[in-house]
């Protein structure tokens, strides 16, 4: 496949342990994927989660703190230490990153939304890796009802990507919840989304993570709006994102424009 520009989105649960610190080995498998692919001449930008988990974790929180406030300290507190890990891992394969912390108001169809578009077109021009998260130190909206997959969605929209990927602690979608049911069975392509499949995402989310199943479906939803495809995969194995490349997925593809019939998935 033709992709070549390509967010990819990826959940706590993939880039920290339960406890909130990071997990090296996912984090470092992550970014030589990543750093691979953007050898190639693909542009990547990476949407990630982990800040408010992170900085629970360092802080000495067990879950995520109820208070508004705390929250936006662990915020500040571990959006230091995850840029500091993704500047380090990316920098040994050569590749410069940026920071974007992101608020709603970036859709807001006029100046903020101008000037956000001409700064992500400008580094990857430059062949800089923009790393993305919502800036939940100073914004309550996003802590309180927004997460960062429909912000990976937003992402893709504002800067014309081809495809959406959106990492998670699962294989893809399944019919049921794979946590509390052993015979949940995985749904490779999906090209609608109805009352029947939003029930069937209705499940668990981790400890640490403000998403699950229905914010990745409202995502590619979004990104759909411009024609723009979403792959769900196990963050756990980040080689997979190779398959859209060619052809060959294991996950669930969102292709709500039924452009993609020709995809071997599974």
């Amino acid at each position: 496949m033709a992709f070549k520009r390509i967010v990819v989105k990826v959940g706590t649960s993939t880039i920290a342990h339960t406890t909130g610190l990071p997990n090296i080995r996912h984090m470092e498998n992550l970014v030589k994927v990543l750093s691979d692919i953007k050898n190639t001449g693909r542009d990547i930008v990476l949407v990630t989660s982990g800040a408010i988990g992170m900085g629970a974790g360092k802080m000495g929180y067990q879950t995520l703190p109820q208070s508004l406030a705390d929250r936006q300290a662990c915020a500040s507190v571990g959006q230091c230490a995850l840029m500091k890990i993704y500047d380090n891992l990316f920098s040994e394969y050569n590749h410069m990153v940026s920071q974007i912390l992101l608020t709603q108001n970036v859709m807001d169809g006029g100046e903020h939304q101008t000037n956000t578009v001409n700064t992500f077109n400008a580094l990857l021009y430059k062949n800089v890796l923009p790393i993305v998260n919502a800036n939940d130190t100073i914004s309550t909206k996003e802590i309180e009802f927004g997460d960062n997959d429909t912000l990976s969605a937003t992402v893709s929209t504002l800067i014309d990507a081809d495809i959406l990927v959106i990492m998670t602690d699962l294989d893809g979608m399944y019919n049921c919840n794979p946590k509390n049911n052993e015979n949940a069975k995985l749904i490779d392509y999906i090209n609608t989304i109805d009352d029947e499949l939003k029930e069937a995402a209705k499940g668990e989310k981790s400890a640490l993570g403000t998403g699950g199943m229905v914010t990745k479906l409202n995502a590619a939803a979004i990104a759909a709006e411009k024609n723009i495809p979403t792959f769900i995969m196990n963050g756990a194995y980040p080689e997979r994102v190779y398959g859209i490349f060619d052809g060959e997925l294991k996950g669930t593809f969102i292709d709500l424009g039924k452009r993609f019939y020709n995809l071997k998935i599974g």
